[in-house]
């Protein structure tokens, strides 16, 4: 088979896994919002069985099939009950089925440990999540830490490999989230990270609706609430318009009224265009480079920055030399 062919159809099936796993990540985020407020699960905070996911992971997410039924929670999910009777133990498809449940309940630990700002152990990972299947751990941490950061826009790193503690790192270390919302813990990076992506795809300027084409084969769209960005369209023209992070924009002599995105001036100076560029190219499990026309303007981008931090350290140096200059003229005229 064409090496593109099998490509196309790897990309084919990671959408396929991601949709049904990023369903029971639905699942499993409205039961743990339940229970932090002390709420117990209801028809209203879960996901329809059988629905269509509205938050799928972006294309080329890693992870496997989890079960996508509105009625299942993490109390259920993690029952000795669920992992020993959902299906016959000694069956690839049955490990397989009861991976996929220790994944989205991972997925679900971790963002509960971000939101709360609490450290993440090995051992309360294995305690709470993994359990019994302990020769697992390292495939159900690597598609967790990967929907991370597809789906959220946050690196999972080991931040003590004696003790075995993480910490989950926004990807961009951009400061936006608390100031979208105080109520709001989910990191918004990876929305944010996919449009920037976009608009540097089409040329650094990209019309509102190539935008809303790829938001909505991900499961995100305008009119419709979202469980992680809540009111999409409000976060992209509204919220990260005024924190400066996008530009948007009405075309020039468009009637009716059409509107554009461009990078913000915050975003050019948080982000860079090679990092979004590896994002995206990890999104399609693939590398930077396999993208030549676009790789060969991250690495002027890339450029041009070292040489601006060269000149600003310069002039840095230049007033500090100036002012020291000074100062020891003043204390010499004062003897």
């Amino acid at each position: 088979m064409p090496r593109g062919q099998k490509s196309k159809l790897r990309s084919r099936e990671k959408r396929r896994q991601a949709r049904a796993e990023t369903q029971g990540l639905e699942v499993a985020e409205a039961t743990g919002a339940a229970a932090a407020a002390g709420k117990p699960p209801s028809s209203e905070n879960l996901p329809a069985a059988g629905a269509r996911s509205t938050s799928e992971a972006p294309e080329g997410a890693t992870g496997a099939t989890a079960s996508g039924s509105g009625t299942n929670s993490a109390e259920n999910i993690n029952s000795p009950k669920a992992e020993s009777t959902s299906s016959p133990k000694g069956t690839d498809s049955s490990l397989n089925e009861i991976l996929n449940k220790k994944v989205v309940l991972l997925v679900q630990f971790l963002l509960q440990k971000y939101q709360k700002k609490e450290p993440i152990r090995k051992a309360d990972m294995m305690k709470h999540v993994i359990k019994q299947y302990k020769s697992h751990f390292n495939e159900i941490l690597k598609r967790a830490s990967d929907h991370m950061e597809l789906a959220f826009g946050v690196d999972l790193k080991e931040v003590d490999p004696t003790r075995h503690c993480y910490t989950l790192v926004n990807k961009l270390d951009l400061a936006y989230d608390s100031a979208l919302n105080e109520d709001e813990h989910m990191p918004k990076t990876g929305i944010l990270m996919i449009v920037l992506g976009v608009i540097f795809m089409r040329g650094n300027c990209a019309p509102e609706e190539a935008i809303w084409e790829v938001l909505n084969m991900m499961g995100v769209y305008a009119e419709r609430k979202h469980f992680i960005y809540g009111d999409p369209k409000k976060v992209l023209t509204e919220d990260l318009v005024q924190l400066k992070y996008l530009e948007y924009r009405q075309v020039a002599n468009s009637d009716p009224p059409r509107y554009e995105f461009l990078w913000g001036p915050r975003a050019h100076a948080e982000a860079s265009k090679m990092k979004v560029l590896e994002f995206l190219a990890n999104m399609h499990d693939t590398v930077p480079s396999a993208f030549p026309t676009w790789y060969a303007e991250a690495l002027r981008d890339e450029e041009e920055r070292a040489q601006a931090r060269a000149v600003a350290r310069a002039h840095t140096a230049a007033l500090a030399s100036a002012r020291s200059r000074a100062t020891a003229g003043s204390s010499s005229q004062a003897k």
